[in-house]
């Protein structure tokens, strides 16, 4: 089946914002082919600004364009944003840097995440920077560094970092290894930036007054707010695909009651924005709580072009104006 071919903008629109906007934003929506049908089209992450420092199983940079529509689309803007299961906390880390929201709440059970955020957002961020910046970075320095013991929080967080940038996919549950091959064959070097790294950690520090870390269970922090109108929720839990065994290979912390979890999405006074995978299980828990659904595109971390779930309890707002 034929795409609708799209012809290109004529030169003389360029000096149009307007145009410019429009043919931008564009991109964030599907194409329509000759029969009506729509394909999902995947959001282009290399125009979405990179806040945070680490490479997480299951980053939802590619989230971004569509995160800054629904927060536009409230009637009022939020005090707060929570995210119950924070990881690499892309989302958070938008809202204050674009303030979308006056703060972000993070909320994270993964007691190295926790360690490095709290190093993050806390005293001792200029440290952490030198340290990536100074590290010489070897298989055998980075076995040794991994393999020491380590006490304080600012240690556990540089041991973090390194893991995430130095392990395949960024992945830290136990069991996980060093990157093979890498980047053409740069091995353990193929994701290790040190000025990328610590300029995203200085970056953070200039918006660390409006963010509050939580290294605690994400369930009890939705059920501790529910009640507030002026927060809105990003919930972006462990996914269901693939059983316990494929979660235990991303994450420390991978077992959820999913049904509880939406049951408590049922009773919050805020707004919520929730990613699923696109499994039988969860379209039917979102079917039985009333929330709607809508399958976005995105590519996962071996660059497969795959579908996810977004649902709320309203969409409309991601409906395509006319003219698009």
């Amino acid at each position: 089946m034929k795409s609708l071919k799209i012809h290109p903008r004529p030169k003389a629109w360029a000096s149009l914002p307007l145009v410019n906007k429009f043919m931008s934003e564009l991109s964030l929506f599907p194409e329509i082919n000759q029969a009506g049908l729509r394909a999902p089209r995947i959001v282009n992450v290399a125009c979405v600004p990179q806040r945070s420092p680490f490479r997480y199983p299951g980053g939802k940079t590619w989230l971004v364009p569509l995160f800054r529509r629904w927060i536009s689309s409230l009637k009022k803007k939020p005090k707060c944003l929570i995210e119950p299961f924070a990881g690499g906390s892309t989302i958070s880390l938008t809202s204050v840097f674009e303030n979308l929201t006056q703060r972000a709440l993070m909320v994270e059970m993964d007691k190295e995440m926790a360690a490095a955020w709290q190093t993050i957002i806390g005293n001792d961020r200029e440290w952490l920077a030198k340290k990536i910046l100074n590290f010489d970075l070897t298989r055998e320095n980075a076995i040794t560094e991994i393999g020491t013991k380590r006490k304080t929080i600012k240690e556990i967080a540089f041991r973090t970092i390194l893991k995430n940038r130095t392990f395949h996919g960024g992945i830290l549950a136990e069991g996980a290894g060093f990157v093979k091959n890498g980047e053409n064959g740069k091995g353990i070097l193929s994701r290790w930036y040190p000025q990328t790294i610590a300029r995203r950690i200085r970056n953070i520090g200039l918006v660390a007054h409006k963010i509050d870390f939580v290294c605690g269970d994400g369930l009890e922090a939705l059920i501790k707010n529910k009640n507030r109108k002026d927060i809105v929720y990003f919930i972006d839990p462990p996914y269901t695909a693939g059983g316990k065994k494929a979660g235990s290979r991303l994450y420390n912390h991978y077992e959820l009651d999913h049904r509880k979890l939406f049951d408590i999405c049922g009773e919050l006074s805020g707004d919520f924005l929730m990613t699923y995978d696109n499994a039988p299980e969860v379209q039917n828990l979102a079917k039985n709580h009333g929330f709607q659904m809508k399958p976005v595109a995105m590519k996962n971390t071996h660059h497969a072009e795959m579908t996810e779930l977004l649902i709320g309890r309203d969409l409309s707002w991601l409906k395509e104006d006319p003219l698009y």
